[in-house]
């Protein structure tokens, strides 16, 4: 399309990060983005490797994150938050009291609280954050959303949602427990799991529907090595639109590395989606029929060109699905810089962030109330 690729700096993601590369990855893809700077971990050692490794001028590459952003203001495009959820609070504050468009990585904060603090940061500066939510980028999962729009499901009675994993429980190689990173030991307000996981499946539901949960009643719980955390969560969700859901997730089942599944039941049909088969969606209607649908389907999303870095029948995979969703930062990046404002369905803002951790924390308090709870969300009064 002939735009010339946002300049993006990063703060963490370093090489022993779990998302840095990943998102180094995904932004160049397409072409719509280039790294030209980072703070990219506290560690000496790791952050200059990372620079060299990355390929980064060594001018452009800081020990401290508040010095990236005071030298490299009308320098950088955006930038791009990777460190641990606890820190995304301040920094994210601080970008935006400088003027730089924000790219978080969810989950935005540890709490409600912190992500209204951000979201009046937002409005005060009139900036722009997104938060990324990469199994939206999935063709399929769109193609499901575009399904939904259409009515070919009818009205949605029911989502079904799970992410099961497996990696408090499982032993390495060597017969030795896990070792998460110490900050994954510390549950909140909110349990580590469900910033990890249970934000992933609030925003599924919302990105598929549009319908915003109102009450929930959860189950909370420790199986694993670590007894004083979460690691396995069960809701019943009651939704505007009189949805229902049903969601678990979970980091000690054993079998899953990441057993992410959607299933969606309407009047006239239901459809079933799984991270693990990327490429296909199972449609199945109100006479019996069952269809496997793919990019060579006769579509409505999944077959742009966008979609097709090459033919189907090639499966793509997580890291195209998070390409895409850079390639949607960048066309809402676009779209504030010309507009003030950025409203693509593909890129989700922090008052959906916002609503998430809302939820998030009515889950945490239903399990230790034995009872459903109502989400105090101020985008549900009007429902």
């Amino acid at each position: 399309m002939g735009q010339t690729p946002f300049r993006i700096g990063f703060i963490g993601g370093g090489l022993n990060s779990a998302v840095g590369n990943t998102h180094r990855i995904a932004s160049q893809m397409d072409n719509r983005w280039v790294l030209e700077a980072g703070c990219f971990s506290t560690n000496d050692k790791i952050n200059r490797e990372t620079a060299a490794q990355w390929g980064l001028d060594k001018s452009r590459v800081y020990d401290d994150w508040h010095v990236l952003l005071r030298n490299e203001k009308n320098k950088l495009d955006a930038v791009c938050l990777l460190t641990p959820t606890p820190s995304h609070s301040e920094m994210a504050i601080e970008a935006l009291n400088n003027g730089f468009p924000v790219i978080c990585e969810k989950t935005l904060a540890t709490s409600s609280k912190e992500a209204a603090a951000i979201c009046r940061a937002i409005d005060m500066n009139k900036g722009f954050l997104a938060v990324t939510y990469n199994y939206t980028g999935y063709p399929m999962l769109r193609e499901l959303r575009q399904m939904i729009i259409d009515g070919k499901l009818g009205v949605i009675n029911l989502i079904q949602i799970e992410m099961p994993q497996e990696g408090y429980v499982r032993l390495n190689k060597n017969g030795q427990p896990p070792k998460p990173q110490a900050w994954r030991l510390k549950d909140g307000k909110i349990p580590i799991i469900s910033l990890d996981l249970g934000s992933h499946l609030h925003n599924i539901i919302y990105f598929l529907t549009g319908e915003k949960p109102l009450q929930v009643v959860a189950d909370q719980t420790s199986y694993g090595f670590f007894k004083d955390v979460t690691d396995n969560v069960i809701c019943l969700a009651r939704y505007t639109g009189n949805l229902r859901s049903q969601i678990w997730y979970s980091k000690m089942a054993l079998g899953y590395r990441n057993g992410l599944r959607v299933r969606v039941y309407g009047k006239n049909g239901s459809a079933e989606w799984f991270q693990l088969v990327p490429e296909e969606l199972i449609f199945n209607d109100v006479k019996g029929r069952r269809e496997i649908i793919d990019r060579a389907s006769c579509v409505e999303i999944a077959d742009q060109l966008r979609y097709n870095r090459f033919k189907s029948g090639h499966p793509d995979g997580f890291m195209e699905a998070f390409a895409n969703h850079y390639y949607d930062l960048a066309d809402s990046l676009l779209e504030f810089k010309k507009t003030g404002v950025h409203t693509s369905p593909w890129t989700f803002s922090a008052t959906i962030a916002k609503e998430g951790l809302e939820m998030l924390e009515a889950i945490s308090q239903s399990a230790k109330n034995n009872r459903w709870q109502k989400i105090s969300s101020s985008n549900l009064e009007n429902n």
